[in-house]
């Protein structure tokens, strides 16, 4: 969704404007009838990964890595 304004009104409300961006909404400018700016919402920060997050949670049991039992792995396999 967008709508468009002259930008005499953008200077005027652009805090409205930056509000609407941040809620999703496109706000186009325009010059003399012409649009010459957009105003877009700003994709979300990916945040960086913190290894350990975890850390304390829950815990690994020592046969993790272990092989599957017959019947379990043909389950998975589809194997019957």
């Amino acid at each position: 969704m967008h709508n468009i304004v002259n930008i005499h009104e953008a200077k005027t409300h652009l805090s409205r404007i930056v509000e609407q961006a941040a809620s999703g909404h496109t706000t186009i400018i325009a010059k003399a009838g012409r649009q010459v700016a957009k105003i877009v919402p700003l994709e979300p920060a990916i945040r960086a990964k913190r290894l350990g997050g975890l850390q304390g949670r829950f815990e690994v049991p020592d046969d993790f890595n272990a092989p599957l039992d017959h019947d379990i792995l043909d389950a998975f396999e589809e194997r019957r």
